[in-house]
């Protein structure tokens, strides 16, 4: 069984990677990001995830952004490296990497694009544990790797003792609650319309993109619901939800409009790595327009 309550805080974030407009990563950058997200309400940053344009940066990078943002939060948040690729191999050196670079967790995707099935997806997922020493959080997130992490497998492996969390994108809140109603696991919520609705059930928190940009705004949902005020809680939300549905579910994905907004904004960002291409102005306008609406609603 794994340890219980929340290994690494209620509310992350998926953080951005910060890059020069030569397109080199901006360590300065990451650190000032960094500081004000936690100083905005962050308990923890998730670093190269889906968001994190991992599938662009280097092993070398990776470690890199880690060890700055480390120097730059100390103990103030936790840590959680991402780390998973279609390489068990590939991402068992990367978890050592992370480990090494002072991270607190890992974040391991299902392996993608080759569609293992679940015997060898659960073997997957106890090799990096394995040969880490760190608590390791699943990510599930169907959409962009091909295949589930299916409910059955991820309560057989919440009996290892480094499997600690979930990162839910799997848009199955039946599954993931029979999953909670059976393990011990930190379940986040991935998708930031699912937040409080995850929360509500039993989740733990967080790991949001969206919180890039508003970091205090989804925390008070949060912290709104344990003060008991759930009408609240719920207005907190929904008055999230045009930004969040611009920011998520428009025809761009949410690393391209998360740096359009950070750039106008004057917040470190830069470019996104091909093959991502940036908003265009269009894009761009409705974002703003979005988050000065938002912001306004107070």
């Amino acid at each position: 069984m794994t340890t219980s309550g929340s290994p690494f805080g209620r509310a992350l974030c998926a953080m951005i990677t910060p890059f020069t407009e030569e397109g080199a990563l901006d360590l300065d950058g990451t650190q000032r990001l960094a500081e004000r997200l936690v100083s905005e309400g962050c308990d923890g940053l998730v670093l190269s995830g889906t968001t994190g344009e991992s599938p662009t940066t280097t092993n070398a990078e990776k470690s890199a952004l880690v060890a700055a943002v480390r120097e730059a939060v100390g103990n103030r948040a936790s840590i959680v490296a991402g780390v998973g690729t279609f390489d068990t191999r590939h991402t068992i050196e990367l978890a050592l990497e992370a480990e090494k670079a002072g991270a607190d967790g890992l974040l391991v995707v299902a392996p993608y694009y080759s569609k293992p099935p679940q015997d060898a997806v659960e073997a997957h997922f106890r090799e990096v544990a394995d040969a880490a020493g760190l608590p390791v959080v699943l990510y599930d997130i169907p959409g962009r790797t091909g295949i589930r992490i299916e409910p059955d497998t991820v309560i057989r492996l919440a009996e290892h003792p480094r499997v600690v969390a979930v990162k839910d994108c799997s848009y199955d809140f039946l599954g993931t609650q029979k999953v909670l109603a059976r393990t011990d696991l930190a379940y986040y919520a991935g998708c930031d319309e699912h937040n409080l609705a995850l929360y509500a059930v039993g989740a733990t928190g967080y790991i949001s993109t969206v919180a890039n940009v508003v970091p205090r705004q989804l925390r008070s949902v949060l912290d709104a619901f344990d003060a008991g005020n759930t009408t609240e809680a719920a207005r907190r939300q929904q008055r999230a939800t045009p930004l969040i549905e611009l920011m998520m579910s428009s025809s761009l994905p949410g690393t391209v409009t998360t740096k359009a907004l950070l750039n106008e904004l004057g917040q470190p960002a830069g470019p996104v790595r091909a093959p991502l291409r940036p908003a265009g102005r269009g894009a761009v306008d409705g974002l703003l327009a979005a988050y000065g609406e938002f912001m306004a609603a107070g």
